[in-house]
């Protein structure tokens, strides 16, 4: 055991093979950079108590891997926990090679206690800020880390370079063991216990008892800028974020540059990124600044209403330099923050992405359609089993769909039985493509709210063009559903409220400069619409990145078959592949 802690404390560093490449930057492209990940239970005291959380290398939150643009990346995990685990890399295409992206039960069988295996992928043609977390059960709430993706070296940035880079991940702590919070609420069809506190990079900070200590500090120069690399990390919320008395610049969405634009509030979603600019005050009012997350929801159940802090703390002159710092200072001012269920600034947020389209970060919007598709997206219910109590809407259990199929996990991987064409007992390839039972989509729900269940994947044809609308329900209430996509990004054309009109929204569609992502939000009681290419062939799964969500169903996969010329097949399966 003590060796594999030294091994785990020297691999918190990539071992570069070919660093003598490093010296030459035609050449840098080719670097492989190796992490090794022990996932193994450790002790972490927050909110005045202590729980036993499963970790990598004993780190919360885990490490940072860092990478170039085509650089290749093997991160080995050694599973030393009783759960089972897989590691997804978030917002990685994973191009033909849909072994490394690590959804359990979609793109491989988890790795089970004792047990490793390899993730073996290459960053083509992405730069920016992504993150690595877990994929299987709840288990991402602790298990998660960034990923940050450098540009080549004969490259920079679209806009000034910045002083420093900082990652800042948002993410929620329970008190509770949340492997129990959700088994729990799966057996009796209640909501799930909600967080007790939201984090700045695993700090609840001083609004939370005990917690003075555990607050993150950024420390910054007047006059310097910096480049906020934002990550939600967040179980089951969107999140608004400021700083008080300051703006910032967003230039960034999830590993993709925009046109920049000055907030003064953001909105981030699970599973989201943002690199936003933080320029200094050359002559500051204060030497510290609160930074401030709380939740946007417009749930009808409960929700963790409380608001995390972490401090902005300027470099004082040495002049006047204080001697020590005191945690007994009075508390800094919050930033304005939106109430937690304004809709209408969200919106209006989201607005002012735009995609740079220029020659260099060109906007390659599908315009020629081959399908067409649409997906409703929200909460429904199950009955109660026979001779048992629920705790769900009226008795029931509450459930979760997209075009009424509530997704149930298969006991195998899909992406094997597609490779090797073995589907019989496995999955259905016959995922609706428009609402079964067309209603009234924000208006008043329908009297059966019970949802259908299966197996069910959407094949597609290589490079086939696809237009999504992804229409939100009001079925147990309108609320925002982040929806993520393995495998592709994808370009935001549209999004409007209610209900989609396929005669007269498309003409407001913004086809030359849309915002590309990998996740974005259903509005509440309203539409999106979505662009993609089919061109990564594998199995790759949709969610939304509300955990609770994901757990009651609300998820689909796309079957994208190989292409035709060899370089748009499946890679063969690696030979350490985890079996069920």
């Amino acid at each position: 055991m003590g060796a594999l802690r030294g091994h785990a404390a020297a691999s918190a560093c990539p071992f570069l093979a070919l660093v003598v490449l490093l010296a030459l930057p035609g050449l840098a492209a080719g670097i492989t950079r190796h992490y090794t990940f022990n996932v193994r239970m450790t002790n972490v005291t927050r909110l005045c108590g202590s729980k036993s959380i499963p970790t990598v290398n004993g780190q919360f939150p885990g490490p940072k891997l860092v990478a170039r643009e085509g650089d290749r990346l093997v991160v080995k995990v050694h599973n030393h926990v009783n759960y089972n685990v897989s590691f997804h890399w978030h917002g990685l295409r994973q191009l033909r090679n849909g072994w490394a992206d690590g959804p359990s039960y979609i793109t491989q069988c988890p790795i089970q206690g004792g047990q490793s295996y390899a993730y073996d992928f290459t960053v083509a043609g992405q730069r920016g800020t992504l993150w690595w977390h877990a994929h299987f059960s709840w288990l991402r709430v602790h298990l998660y880390g960034p990923l940050l993706i450098l540009p080549k070296r004969s490259e920079g940035y679209p806009f000034p370079t910045p002083h420093k880079e900082v990652p800042i991940m948002f993410g929620e702590w329970f008190k509770a063991d949340t492997e129990t919070v959700i088994n729990q609420a799966l057996q009796t069809g209640a909501g799930p216990n909600v967080s007790d506190a939201y984090t700045f990079n695993g700090l609840p900070g001083p609004t939370y008892n005990c917690s003075s200590k555990d607050t993150y500090k950024l420390k910054v120069q007047p006059g310097r800028t910096y480049m906020l690399r934002l990550i939600n990390a967040a179980l089951n919320n969107e999140l608004f974020f400021a700083i008080a008395n300051h703006t910032l610049t967003v230039v960034e969405a999830d590993a993709n540059y925009v046109k920049p634009f000055t907030a003064t509030t953001l909105v981030i979603s699970p599973g989201q990124t943002m690199n936003v600019l933080l320029t200094a005050s050359a002559s500051p009012a204060s030497q510290a600044f609160a930074m401030a997350v709380a939740p946007y929801t417009n749930t009808q159940g409960t929700f963790d209403n409380t608001t995390a802090t972490a401090v902005l703390e300027y470099y004082a002159p040495t002049t006047t330099r204080p001697t020590s710092t005191s945690t007994q200072s009075p508390p800094l001012p919050l930033p304005a923050l939106p109430r937690y269920n304004d809709t209408n600034a969200v919106a209006t947020f989201s607005s002012n992405f735009r995609s740079l389209a220029t020659a260099r970060y060109p906007a390659r919007v599908p315009r020629a359609m081959d399908r067409h598709l649409l997906f409703t997206v929200g909460l429904g219910t199950d009955p109660c089993p026979p001779n048992r109590t629920c705790q769900g809407p009226n008795g029931t259990k509450f459930a979760a769909s997209i075009n009424n199929n509530s997704f149930v996990r298969p006991r195998t991987a899909l992406l094997e039985a597609h490779y090797r064409r073995r589907y019989a007992g496995v999955l259905m390839a016959n995922f609706p493509t428009t609402p079964p039972h067309p209603f009234n989509y924000t208006g008043t729900p329908p009297n059966n709210t019970f949802v259908a269940h299966g197996t069910r994947v959407l094949p597609l044809p290589f490079n086939t063009s696809v237009e999504l609308v992804m229409q939100g329900t009001a079925i147990q209430g309108a609320e925002s559903h982040p929806l993520h996509m393995h495998g592709f990004n994808f370009f935001v054309v549209g999004q409007g409220f209610g209900n989609f009109d396929p005669v007269n929204d498309p003409a407001t569609y913004n086809l030359v400069d849309p915002v590309e992502r990998n996740t974005v939000s259903v509005p509440t009681a309203g539409w999106v619409a979505v662009r993609f290419l089919a061109d990564n062939p594998g199995v790759w799964l949709m969610h939304c990145h509300f955990d609770v969500h994901l757990s009651w169903g609300l998820s689909m996969a796309w079957m994208v078959d190989d292409g035709p010329l060899p370089n748009q097949k499946m890679l063969p399966p690696p030979s350490d592949l985890p079996k069920c």
